[in-house]
């Protein structure tokens, strides 16, 4: 559909939809599209003086362009165009001045610090993903397993020489890798177009372009395609809140406020130096819900992961100064109001996808649907877990006793959203050490805690996320120019704590326990939370289908630990985190458990059971006898 001849297409109709932004493929006619013998160059300038179109077609010589009546679009048909050739926009705006701009709806981009637009079609790619996409429609999405492995494109692996693998390259290890370790699901960071490496990609330029460091939108449709071949899901983060202010971009489009807000204030973000869009204004809500149909529907993502959800909410969510609402308060009704129509008109179109909110406050009702007054996601990032839980563990032991509550006020909140629990890219940057590094302790003890805390991670009711490198134990901040420290497997404990996720992973997937029920009340009944023991028990549909979850959290182990269950029977050991092929110390395992009728955590039997120190268990009826 996006490449078919733009001769069969009413520009004017569909500018009048987009113009009330109602028109969620308006990738089909805006920018540089195939018509007749050349290409059709359309671009929406609504308070331009004039826009011509400067090229290598036109030996970058100005050729005028027609003003669309009054949609606010200019037009042009350049039969000399041809793919592969460079072309801005040359934008007069209504006092004369001239500036060069790239296509807001170009397929491709020139790789920085180049900055022009490329003239491309999106490629006929062979897919061959039915399978998946038709697995897809028939899943409910939140009674799956959603483990999901984060990756910066350029900085899991170098190629051998040191240069960056291209998308392509990076498919044919990362797929492999990720089905091994037994993640279900890779979700990357931006991989739209963006001239700063350091912004990690989320400061965008081209919207609707692969970043060309990256690789091209065909490289990263084969990812896709032979990530889905692999059972895998990919997830995509994206940035509609906020875009790059480089003068060559979106920014004061025809010289006006195009896309950002009209006011000084709202529209600059002080904190990331970026310019926020107008949610209020119609044609920004096409541009933007027209772009997530893009990447849904042309490159087959899984899901979009929205980031900066917060600066969307809020009027003074940045730094200062700030415009209120006229009654004074802070939220943004325009943001509101676009979220609630991007999710719904994303549902409405592919109702088996994923949105995923990466909001930090306490705003009410992320996940709730639209039409209870919701924002409509299916999922919001646990924020205040995450900060939480990594204070605990930043914390010297011996002062910990005295914050557990970091770790049990979870339960007092944990059924308001549908979270996932994330330890994302952003907790191991800008002097905040490595994930090992914020462990106290010998590299021992930084190990122990480190399988805790992922042992943790991993029983509580929720979906989730880790970064790349988290799993190998990497003992440096992430740095976005180099490649993960694979070296590190060929240290002490490096390689076992690697096993140890890989195990941890597929005892997720295999036991529904951990996942199915995971937004329901009944899916886990607290035993106990004070320090430094926390137990609990994660239930699927069926309530024989249980595990129960054991975390100590001092150096010091726990013998004949009285732990209530649910049924008579025998009990065993799915995972003791202690155990020496995980990098612990335990060359035995704990052996089989016959139950005692005995009333403890408001069970009618229970087991006593040896916790070793520092340590996870999940335990698991092995025989329930009948009463």
């Amino acid at each position: 559909m996006a490449t078919m001849d733009i001769t069969s297409i009413d520009l004017v109709s569909e500018m009048s939809l987009f113009n009330q932004g109602l028109n969620f493929r308006s990738y089909e006619f805006l920018g540089c599209k195939p018509c007749d013998e050349g290409f059709c160059f359309t671009v929406w300038a609504p308070h331009a003086k004039s826009v011509s179109l400067v090229g290598d077609f036109s030996e970058w010589n100005p050729l005028p362009m027609d003003a669309l009546f009054e949609t606010g679009a200019w037009t042009l048909r350049c039969d000399n165009a041809k793919i592969g050739d460079c072309y801005k926009y040359r934008i007069e705006d209504q006092f004369g001045h001239t500036i060069d701009k790239i296509d807001p709806y170009a397929l491709q981009h020139e790789v920085p610090p180049k900055d022009a637009s490329i003239v491309s079609v999106l490629p006929k790619f062979a897919w061959k993903d039915a399978t998946w996409l038709r697995s897809r429609r028939h899943k409910v999405q939140l009674n799956q397993a959603i483990n999901v492995y984060e990756v910066h494109a350029t900085s899991w692996k170098k190629a051998e020489d040191g240069r960056d693998l291209n998308l392509q390259e990076l498919a044919d290890v990362l797929i492999p890798y990720v089905k091994d370790m037994g993640y279900t699901h890779i979700e990357f960071m931006p991989v739209m177009d963006h001239p700063l490496d350091a912004s990690w990609g989320y400061q965008i330029t081209g919207y609707f372009a692969v970043a060309g460091r990256y690789g091209t939108v065909e490289q990263f449709m084969y990812l896709v395609n032979e990530a889905h071949k692999a059972g895998i899901g990919v997830l995509l983060d994206w940035v509609p809140g906020h875009f790059n202010r480089n003068e060559v971009a979106l920014s004061y489009y025809d010289g006006t406020p195009t896309y950002e807000y009209q006011s000084h204030i709202r529209a600059t973000n002080v904190r990331w130096g970026t310019l926020n869009f107008d949610l209020g204004k119609n044609q920004v809500h096409s541009f933007l819900i027209s772009n997530a149909m893009f990447w849904l529907k042309e490159l087959h993502i899984d899901g979009i992961r929205v980031d900066a959800v917060s600066n969307m909410l809020y009027l003074d969510y940045d730094e200062g100064p700030h415009e209120l609402n006229e009654d004074g308060g802070n939220i943004n009704r325009e943001g509101v109001q676009f979220i609630q129509k991007m999710n719904t008109e994303i549902f409405k179109a592919f109702p088996d996808v994923l949105m995923i909110a990466e909001e930090s406050t306490n705003y009410q009702g992320i996940t709730s649907p639209v039409h209870h007054g919701g924002l409509g996601f299916n999922l919001k990032w646990n924020m205040g877990w995450m900060n939480d839980t990594l204070r605990y563990f930043e914390t010297d032991p011996i002062y910990r006793p005295y914050h557990f509550d970091l770790l049990n006020f979870l339960f007092v909140y944990m059924h308001n959203e549908n979270y996932m629990y994330a330890l994302s890219h952003d907790e191991v940057v800008h002097g905040k050490h490595s994930l090992l590094g914020k462990m106290p302790g010998d590299r021992y003890k930084q190990f122990a805690q480190l399988r805790l805390l992922q042992g943790l991670m991993l029983g509580l009711p929720g979906k989730k996320l880790n970064f790349m490198g988290y799993e190998i134990g990497q003992f440096l901040e992430w740095r976005f120019k180099d490649e993960l420290e694979w070296n590190v497997l060929s240290y002490p404990h490096n390689s076992e704590y690697k096993h140890y996720i890989k195990t941890l992973n597929s005892i997720y997937t295999s036991h529904n326990a951990l996942y199915l029920n995971d937004f329901e009340t009944e899916a886990i009944k607290i035993l106990e939370a004070d320090d430094p023991i926390m137990i609990f028990t994660r239930y699927g549909k069926i309530h024989r289908d249980l595990i129960i979850c054991i975390y100590n959290f001092s150096f010091e182990e726990k013998k004949d630990y009285r732990i209530g269950v649910p049924y008579r029977g025998t009990y065993e050991v799915l995972l003791n985190s202690e155990m020496q092929e995980f990098g612990g110390c335990w060359q035995q395992n704990l052996e089989v458990m016959e139950t005692q009728v005995s009333e403890n955590h408001n069970e009618t039997y229970a087991i006593d059971v040896l916790i070793p120190s520092m340590s996870v268990l999940f335990i698991k009826p092995k025989r329930i006898y009948k009463e």
